[in-house]
């Protein structure tokens, strides 16, 4: 019996790697995750079919700007093993990996940013952890009931089940 899908929220810079991005690529490898429980969120609990709220961190303003999903289940970090790279590790290696990442695929752009200040303000998604004081990791769980709530308040045409494991 398949497992109910989870709900997470990546967040990228848009200079970076935005909405647009993806949606022209189609696919791509979240790499670069640098934090032990963000790996962990990804190495372990990650699975393809969840659903991901596409946050744009350090934007103006800062918000969900659009749906994801787990394509791809969690496989070492190449980027770790290049020295010229932002992401070294020199811990990091293929026979003892240190860093993963998921792969993720476009689903859809919002209508409208799901702004930080909204995601604060709004009763329905009390106790939400991007909206929490010192929450700063970019990848968090999501729970369904807030999943659902942001892509109401982005306008998006997406249903929640469209997300499956």
């Amino acid at each position: 019996m398949a497992s109910k899908p989870s709900f997470w929220l990546m967040k990228s810079e848009p200079d970076a790697f935005s909405i647009d991005d993806l949606e022209r690529v189609g696919r791509e490898p979240w790499d670069g995750v640098r934090n032990y429980r963000a790996r962990n969120f990804m190495r372990d609990e990650m699975k393809v079919g969840d659903g991901v709220l596409f946050y744009h961190s350090n934007a103006k303003p800062p918000g969900v700007i659009g749906l994801a999903r787990v394509s791809r289940e969690s496989f070492p970090d190449h980027t770790a093993l290049d020295p010229d790279g932002k992401y070294h590790d020199p811990k990091h290696s293929e026979e003892e990996p240190r860093w993963f990442m998921v792969e993720v695929e476009f689903v859809e752009k919002f209508q409208s940013i799901v702004s930080l200040d909204q995601l604060k303000s709004d009763e329905g998604l009390d106790g939400m952890l991007v909206a929490m004081k010192g929450q700063r990791l970019s990848i968090q769980p999501v729970e369904r009931s807030h999943f659902t709530r942001v892509i109401k308040l982005g306008k998006g045409a997406t249903k929640i089940g469209t997300f499956k494991r």
